[in-house]
């Protein structure tokens, strides 16, 4: 199990890398809900996301919505193809735009 990396460096952004899977998904989500809810994050960059399942586009959308009952709009940037394919499927894209 790969483990994920999150990138704070970016001022507004949280840039993820690694895997996002159904083996991580759990530890994932508090990473990354974490850098997203500090200092009023407005992106989550995926570009460096190797491989994801739907448990990894699930932990996406856990943080996108953690970040609006803060009242805070998190836009997803970046997608992997087969996230944005798995989250086509899954009829649940207007959530991610």
């Amino acid at each position: 199990m790969a483990a994920v990396r999150v990138d704070e460096a970016t001022p507004g952004s949280v840039r993820v890398s690694g895997e996002l899977t159904f083996g991580n998904a759990a530890a994932a989500l508090a990473v990354i809900g974490a850098a997203a809810a500090r200092d009023g994050r407005s992106v989550l960059d995926l570009a460096g996301v190797t491989r994801s399942d739907s448990a990894g586009l699930a932990c996406v959308l856990a943080v996108l919505a953690q970040s609006a009952e803060r009242g805070h709009r998190l836009r997803v940037q970046n997608m992997p193809e087969g996230m944005h394919l798995l989250a086509s499927v899954c009829e649940v894209e207007g959530l991610m735009a």
